[in-house]
């Protein structure tokens, strides 16, 4: 297994071009939140944008719309729910707090026609494990970051981590995707290599820092990003971040809102 930590994080990490402007960094279309769930859109939706996406299209119903515009001014708002007239992104990020269900399923069917490169999350994966959506007629490259609980409706219970690992490598290489398996100490598999990575602490193992690193690996691949570079950048930096956040916050009292804030300090520890 491969480390990850900052000796392998500054081989990747490309620095931000003095001359570059907003479409520089992509374009990200984030499908997430529901009308009991827009905090995952949310946390998904800053993560995306600390993380130094150019442009974020949320998608949400009208009477989602100002709940959108008060908690993230910089992000813009599509209430079409047609993935293929959102013709200006070049990444989409599915899944946190969408809900399992036949409106859900209708989004994951329409990525069947679709090109760009995508990110699979939470209830994007419990939709294709509940409905038994087949793998294998997509077209597109992917990324999915599954929590055990998750990759085993995908992919059959499991006794041990050890035994979710082999699974991930296995299933990486027969799928061609990138697999993200979280747990206290993620690891990332494009069925060649394992990755684990080496920052984070029990702070994170709360509702919503899921949704944070859906955000943050989408923006990085509309950066620019392979989709296993993406990967491992986004869950180190999620992790450092939250490591910095407990100079002012224990584990107990850690919300993955301090940890986005934190970002920023944790790209400055990359210079």
């Amino acid at each position: 297994m491969i480390p990850i930590d900052l000796h392998l994080i500054k081989k990747i990490y490309k620095k931000r071009d003095s001359f570059s402007h907003k479409g520089t960094h992509g374009h990200v279309l984030l499908i997430a939140g529901s009308s009991s769930k827009m905090g995952a859109a949310i946390i998904a939706a800053k993560a995306c944008l600390r993380s130094g996406v150019g442009l974020l299209t949320l998608t949400c119903s009208e009477k989602e719309k100002n709940v959108i515009f008060n908690a993230i001014p910089e992000a813009m708002i599509s209430t079409d729910f047609e993935i293929k007239n959102q013709f200006n992104c070049n990444v989409i990020g599915i899944g946190p707090g969408i809900g399992v269900n036949q409106f859900s399923l209708n989004y994951v069917y329409q990525l069947y026609d679709n090109q760009l490169p995508v990110v699979f999350d939470a209830d994007a994966l419990n939709v294709i494990s509940s409905y038994h959506l087949d793998w294998k007629n997509f077209k597109f490259p992917f990324v999915i970051t599954p929590h055990p609980k998750e990759f085993d409706r995908l992919f059959e219970t499991h006794a041990t981590h050890e035994a979710r690992m082999e699974t991930a490598v296995k299933k990486a290489l027969e799928l061609n995707t990138v697999i993200v398996l979280k747990s206290h100490q993620t690891i990332i598999t494009d069925g060649h290599h394992i990755y684990i990575n080496t920052t984070g602490n029990a702070g994170l193992a709360k509702g919503g820092s899921g949704d944070a690193l859906t955000g943050m690996i989408t923006s990085f691949i509309a950066q620019g990003y392979s989709l296993l570079h993406a990967s491992i950048l986004g869950v180190y930096l999620h992790g450092l971040a939250a490591d910095i956040t407990l100079e002012t916050q224990s584990e107990e009292s850690m919300l993955i809102t301090d940890v986005i804030q934190n970002i920023g300090k944790a790209f400055k520890q990359l210079s």
